[in-house]
């Protein structure tokens, strides 16, 4: 296969147009675009260039063409949408590049790869975090022994705050039956990072979760129900929606596609009927603000993952025979620079320098956007990838968390 992949675009929201902006400037193509959204259509009509991509108002109506239109498609549409689209592509003959999650059940996720393998196809899903400097030294440095034997794998994931108030309260994720348990739409990186650093299927899943601030009964006195409607606590808030006005404005880009043209008088018009102006403690969401997973692995390791809206960046300690690792993917508080660790059993404390590489402008997750994308043609020509496995941990302790029990898994 050549290096030189043409896509197919199925859905054109941020997240599609920035995988594709890292695939034009690693000169692939665009062939074609499909999106509800004329708007979407526009801005990724601008990213394809000189390609004129061919344009459909859906990805039913590319996907009903019957044809492979390209080497590759990309899906990257809400996540009730992701097993329909991507189903259908691979019965087309496309590998496909899935944006996470893969599905909204277990059994959905298993039936796609399935599908691929009976297609002859390659189901890759965009866990990016795979790609990241910083994760792939870690797993160099346990692959390498530098630890010993791995026992015991610790992570943690602060959602970040306001970043939890605006996808997971507000926004397109707050509720689990229109996308997927958080555990899976947030943290599926995470239990993908945990199956890959094992080395192995996870044979049982516990889990607990709650929500214990975003609701109504810890909202401050006064609170009415639109940040838009008089509030007494606008600019005392932490979750004061007219932060989308001064240093959470960057979120908007990701809900409006015309944020970067919107002055200050018509964010405050579209607070005021959008979803992002209500008050964080009166959205009516099912996703919690913590939870715990923990996972038994079948070659005995066992991992467990907290996931917080309390905090920011991701840290994981990974427990070996002969010394423990510890890494901050994001520094202390989710600002700053990388850091891994090497705490030998006996012997001082050893820094392993995270290698970077050159992701330009795209440092997204990391760099984990740049390097998948750079990595699909290798990753198009290996034999297996089981992409599938985190999924099946995070749909497991979903089950675990609701049930209040230990799910088996075969």
């Amino acid at each position: 296969m050549s290096n030189s992949l043409s896509f197919a675009v199925i859905g054109c929201g941020s997240r599609g147009r920035t995988y594709m902006k890292v695939a034009r400037e690693l000169g692939h193509s665009i062939v074609a675009i499909s999106d509800t959204s004329e708007a979407a259509l526009t801005a990724m009509k601008e990213i394809a260039g000189e390609n004129d991509p061919e344009v459909f108002a859906s990805g039913e109506e590319m996907l009903a063409t019957g044809k492979r239109l390209a080497d590759v498609a990309l899906v990257s549409t809400q996540d009730a949408q992701h097993f329909g689209h991507a189903s259908a592509a691979l019965r087309l003959g496309y590998d496909v590049l899935l944006e996470k999650p893969a599905a909204q059940s277990s059994e959905e996720c298993e039936e796609l790869a399935s599908i691929a393998k009976e297609n002859g196809c390659k189901l890759i899903l965009c866990f990016v975090l795979r790609y990241t400097p910083f994760y792939r030294t870690i797993k160099r440095v346990i692959d390498e022994g530098k630890i010993g034997e791995v026992i015991t794998i610790q992570a943690s994931e602060g959602v970040g705050p306001f970043h939890n108030v605006h996808s997971y309260v507000r926004g397109k994720w707050s509720k689990t039956a229109e996308s997927t348990p958080m555990i899976i739409a947030k943290c599926s990186h995470d239990t993908d990072l945990f199956a890959w650093i094992a080395g192995s299927r996870a044979v049982s899943v516990t889990s607990h979760e709650g929500i214990l601030h975003f609701r109504p009964d810890k909202a401050p006195e006064g609170a009415t129900d639109r940040c838009t409607d008089g509030c007494p606590h606008v600019g005392k808030c932490a979750w004061d929606a007219h932060r989308y006005l001064t240093d959470q404005r960057n979120w908007l880009r990701h809900v409006h596609p015309d944020a970067n043209e919107m002055d200050d008088a018509a964010i405050i018009d579209w607070l005021k009927t959008s979803d992002w102006g209500r008050c964080a403690y009166r959205c009516g969401q099912d996703t919690p603000d913590h939870q715990v997973v923990g996972v038994h692995f079948a070659n005995g390791i066992t991992a467990d993952l907290t996931m917080t809206a309390f905090d920011t960046g991701r840290w994981m300690r990974v427990y070996g025979t002969e010394g423990v690792l510890e890494g901050l993917s994001e520094g202390e508080g989710g600002d700053g620079a990388p850091s891994i660790q090497i705490r030998p059993h006996n012997g001082a404390p050893i820094d392993i320098p995270v290698q970077d590489h050159d992701a330009g402008d795209y440092q997204g997750h990391g760099g984990g956007d740049f390097g998948l994308i750079h990595a699909l043609p290798e990753l198009l020509t290996e034999d297996s990838q089981d992409f599938i496995e985190g999924h099946r941990i995070g749909f497991a302790a979903a089950v675990a968390a609701k049930e209040n029990r230990v799910v088996s898994l075969d």
